[in-house]
């Protein structure tokens, strides 16, 4: 009865964490923006800006919650929670340190990479019953993309399940203890991190929102709290593929055994994480949106054969015990 009372603890304790770190993300980014692009950013609401989130949560909040009459209701309404509740279903699997993580699953990478199949009904449910041509295109955009990026994003994995013979994402992260997936894992990291991008609807992919075209794509009709939840759901997204980047790839809480001493394992992870969502930052500010079809092109032709090369010379090596 004690073990189930501490970790019902441990998962209030994360998502109190989590939700503030999406809204303190927006704020993050929007410095950095500013200053990769010589300009100043918020800085006008509290120190540096930093209460900036906080008066965008205000002014969201404080907003008409508007139903269109013209829409499904009932899906209109529920599309948004299936989205941020599938996003943060996936941090459950995630291992923060050796003892910080809600559940230890033997299909923990499955789990995760279910979760992000089921994140498209969302964006797709939301597009439908908004019955706005806007909308229903940023759906369908949203479907094609995620659809088509998901098959990279499993096979990319598929090295990494390899040389870990596990599917345990705690697992996964010990059996670096040798050395980190990156070195013999590069491919494979470069075809899942901008599987994720494309995942989380990131610029430069965010052809399912883009308002040049689209007016704001999927969530066109949507205000309030239910946008504040496409919102939250984009930025945990962000995170979510941080967190499983680090996992997979960069050794999770693990370190060489100079630097594993000075910090605990949990700031190290915090650390890798905050390393790649700066990167997911600086993608934002540096490179233009591409046309919806090369998007789509540029997966099949390139981002396919890729994952399939990398899952390839990793069975032959991994047979052969060169690595």
């Amino acid at each position: 009865m004690f073990d189930t009372w501490l970790k019902l603890l441990e998962i209030t304790i994360i998502l109190g964490l989590l939700i503030p770190s999406a809204a303190m993300l927006v704020w993050v980014e929007r410095r950095l923006i500013g200053l990769w692009q010589d300009r100043l950013g918020p800085n006008r609401v509290g120190p540096f800006g930093i209460l900036q989130s906080f008066a965008d949560l205000i002014k969201i909040l404080g907003k008409e919650d508007w139903v269109p009459p013209f829409s499904d209701k009932l899906v209109f309404i529920v599309a948004p929670v299936i989205g941020a509740v599938c996003v943060l279903m996936s941090f459950a699997v995630i291992p923060f340190s050796p003892s910080i993580g809600v559940a230890d699953l033997n299909i923990g990478l499955l789990f995760f990479l279910a979760m992000a199949s089921l994140a498209v009904y969302s964006v797709v449910l939301a597009g439908w019953a908004s019955n706005s041509k806007y909308a229903l295109l940023g759906g369908m955009r949203a479907a094609a993309q995620t659809v088509s990026y998901e098959v990279f994003m499993g096979l990319s994995l598929m090295g990494v399940v390899l040389l870990s013979s596990s599917f345990n994402l705690r697992e996964i992260v010990l059996s670096q203890q040798s050395g980190w997936f990156i070195q013999t894992q590069f491919v494979g990291f470069i075809v899942f991190f901008i599987a994720g991008i494309a995942e989380s609807h990131r610029l430069p992919f965010d052809l399912p929102e883009a308002e040049t075209e689209l007016t704001a794509g999927f969530h066109t009709e949507y205000s309030g709290l239910k946008f504040a939840l496409f919102f939250l759901g984009e930025y945990l997204g962000v995170m979510l593929i941080s967190c499983m980047s680090v996992v997979l790839f960069f050794g999770g809480w693990l370190m060489p055994e100079p630097l594993a001493s000075w910090l605990p394992p949990l700031v190290w992870y915090l650390l890798k994480v905050s390393v790649l969502v700066m990167v997911f930052i600086l993608l934002r500010t540096s490179l233009p949106r591409p046309r919806f079809d090369q998007l789509l092109l540029f997966g099949w032709k390139y981002m396919l054969p890729l994952a399939l090369v990398n899952l390839l010379v990793t069975a032959v090596l991994a047979l052969t015990e060169v690595i």
